[in-house]
């Protein structure tokens, strides 16, 4: 079951647009701010999640008599609208999930988006967040890479104090049986050069991301 988590952060409509056409979602889930672009392109969702502080209350008040399901959440609480959609994606038994809305100018929410991945990564879910320019996912095994000439650069991140027994292969910079702490940029800016590349790790999880620029 494949699940689209449309979220408050920047979203590039055309890109939406786009994906919407080239993929097909059993469930979509819209999120608080996330909902006001959804309604824009016509898309009608399965469910949707939040506390409703940023969103368009006329566009929100168009549902609530509908027959989809809303989550209303209070403002005060220990987690975040898009953590609550994700754990509903989970509940429903998703595949895979698609996160757009994920990146925006919120540092702080796109930082903790890309940290809550790990609840999925745990119940091993398929799970990334995407825009225009990047796709963004966290791994903890060996992970096979197909190459995507739309993506210039790979980066990867320890989100653990370390990622042990590193070893890439099909990479411009290979690594063999490295130990890659956090606090240091030694990952940024790799690039693909075999068609099928190679990410092998012993412990630890990694933040990957492709980018286009």
């Amino acid at each position: 079951m494949q699940t689209l988590v449309v979220t408050g952060g920047k979203i590039n409509k055309n890109f939406l647009k786009n994906n919407l056409k080239a993929n097909k979602y059993d469930i979509i889930i819209a999120v608080d701010k996330g909902l006001e672009i959804i309604d824009e392109l016509g898309i009608k969702p399965t469910y949707i999640v939040g506390d409703f502080d940023s969103i368009n209350k006329i566009i929100l008040k168009k549902y609530t008599n509908s027959n989809i399901e809303i989550q209303r959440l209070i403002p005060e609480k220990d987690f975040t609208d898009t953590e609550s959609a994700l754990e509903l994606a989970k509940k429903v038994r998703s595949k895979s999930i698609t996160i757009i809305g994920g990146i925006g100018t919120r540092l702080d929410h796109t930082i903790a988006n890309i940290h809550i991945l790990k609840i999925l990564l745990e119940s091993n879910i398929d799970v990334k967040i995407i825009n225009e320019n990047n796709e963004i996912k966290l791994i903890n095994k060996k992970t096979e890479i197909i190459k995507d000439n739309k993506y210039k650069y790979i980066s990867l991140i320890p989100l653990t104090s370390e990622v042990t027994g590193l070893t890439l292969k099909g990479f411009k910079y290979g690594l063999d049986n490295y130990t890659l702490k956090i606090g240091t940029s030694l990952g940024v800016s790799n690039e693909q050069i075999l068609d099928t590349a190679t990410i092998e790790l012993e412990n630890g999880i990694l933040i990957l991301i492709k980018s286009k620029d």
